[in-house]
């Protein structure tokens, strides 16, 4: 099974295509340098195996390059985020 992460429109997913995926996490912009996470998906045959992580580090690695800020909102990435200080950095407002 192919897990390459790939970037879609306002997207990350793992699948066929934007469409066809298995496992994605959505983002929207709220402004031209802050970025809304609000969905994270992985089917239950690929639960346990780090792919929601793997997923929202994609995520918070292309809010770095680009200089932007994250508001998690999806009750994942709120619970990751929130709970770690590696992300500080990249979150708008810590909750």
């Amino acid at each position: 099974m192919d897990l390459e992460i790939k970037k879609g429109n306002n997207r990350f997913y793992i699948g066929e295509s934007e469409k066809n995926d298995i496992a994605r996490i959505t983002y929207y912009y709220q402004e031209d340098t802050v970025i809304v996470i609000d969905h994270t998906f992985v089917s239950p045959e690929l639960r346990g195996k780090s792919i929601a992580g793997n997923l929202l580090k994609k995520v918070i690695d292309f809010a770095k390059e680009d200089n932007l800020k994250i508001i998690p909102v999806c009750s994942y990435a709120v619970l990751k985020m929130t709970r770690n200080s590696e992300y500080n950095d990249v979150l708008l407002n810590k909750i």
